[in-house]
């Protein structure tokens, strides 16, 4: 397994580094940060200064180096809208991005395993006919409309819930988050939904998948025989042998939860890393977009090494060295 992870963390090396040259080019390419930050009304002398300060009177070529350089110390800039690092800039709103991702994959999973067994178990009832239409809305509806939808339903109509923003924080392990408290989880709720809707729907059809295919197969049949409960035997045999490639896409799919909660942040002006991002790129801040984009790509590597981690403990045939027994 060593072997396994310092490869798997070498290949991570390369793919941060072709991230981030892509990255750099690209944000050179759709225009020019001085246009947009720097006052027009001020006279060239000041707009020479503010651009050489920003570094951004250096070719390309050397603005990249010069960005390698300081990455390797730790350092990937300073924001030029907010004159602070970068890094620091992301940090400060990840525990908020990573909140909301958790609670959203939590409502996936807690609802769509269950949910996706009893539509696998009674494919033909009410209910699990009921399930199956649902998960294609889920899949169908975009989640900007399903949000704007949510606050009208529940914000504006009903009143029951807030309609945007995070609510009070308290520290947790020195971390601040907002589930401690009741109003906190209110402005958690929403933003949650709408997140998770996607992810439900994906893990339900899995789920119901894997349990009709299960069900046919001969240890199920050979444990049924045996006289085992419906219970266990959906529990243990069932459940169990389904559950690897389910735990292999919830991992790659919290990876895309924390990537993609742009959208689900800015309707709910969540205070995370996806509104940050949003108001980077409106204002061609570079170090904090390339930033971004590095971290994002980073916690996919790590999400991904996590599962092949635990997808071998869940089938032990699994050998993370390539060999299979």
């Amino acid at each position: 397994m060593a072997a396994f992870v310092i490869r798997r963390l070498l290949q991570s090396v390369l793919v941060l580094w072709l991230m981030s040259l892509l990255v750099f080019v690209g944000v050179y390419a759709i225009g020019n940060p001085v246009d947009i930050l720097i006052n027009p009304q001020a006279d060239q002398a000041d707009i020479a200064r503010a651009i050489a300060a920003l570094g951004l009177d250096q070719p390309l070529w050397q603005q990249y180096l010069t960005f390698l350089r300081q990455a390797l110390l730790g350092d990937l800039g300073k924001s030029f809208a907010y004159n602070i690092p970068a890094l620091q800039l992301i940090l400060e709103r990840m525990p908020a991005t990573l909140e909301l991702a958790l609670a959203a994959a939590a409502v996936a999973v807690l609802l769509g395993i269950p949910l996706g067994l009893w539509a696998g178990l009674a494919p033909d009832s009410w209910a699990g006919k009921l399930i199956m239409s649902g998960s294609i809305l889920g899949f169908s509806l975009p989640t900007f409309w399903v949000g704007l939808l949510l606050i009208m339903l529940f914000a504006v109509e009903l009143g029951w819930l807030p309609s945007g923003g995070r609510g009070p924080t308290s520290l947790l392990l020195g971390i601040p988050v907002s589930f401690l408290s009741w109003e906190g989880i209110r402005h958690l709720i929403l933003p949650a939904t709408n997140l998770a809707l996607f992810k439900l729907s994906l893990i339900i059809r899995l789920t119901q998948a894997g349990t009709r295919e299960a069900l046919l197969q001969d240890y199920v049949k050979f444990a049924r025989a045996k006289g085992l409960s419906n219970a266990r035997v959906v529990g243990v045999h069932v459940l169990k042998n389904i559950l690897i490639p389910i735990v292999t896409v919830i991992g790659l799919e919290f990876g895309s939860v924390i990537a993609f909660a742009i959208v689900t942040e800015s309707i709910f002006g969540w205070p995370g890393m996806g509104k940050l991002i949003i108001d980077s790129i409106n204002v061609l801040d570079r170090p904090v977009i390339v930033a971004y984009l590095l971290i994002v790509v980073s916690l996919f590597i790590l999400i991904n090494l996590a599962v092949d981690i635990v997808y071998s403990l869940l089938d032990p045939r699994v050998r993370l060295g390539g060999a299979t027994d």
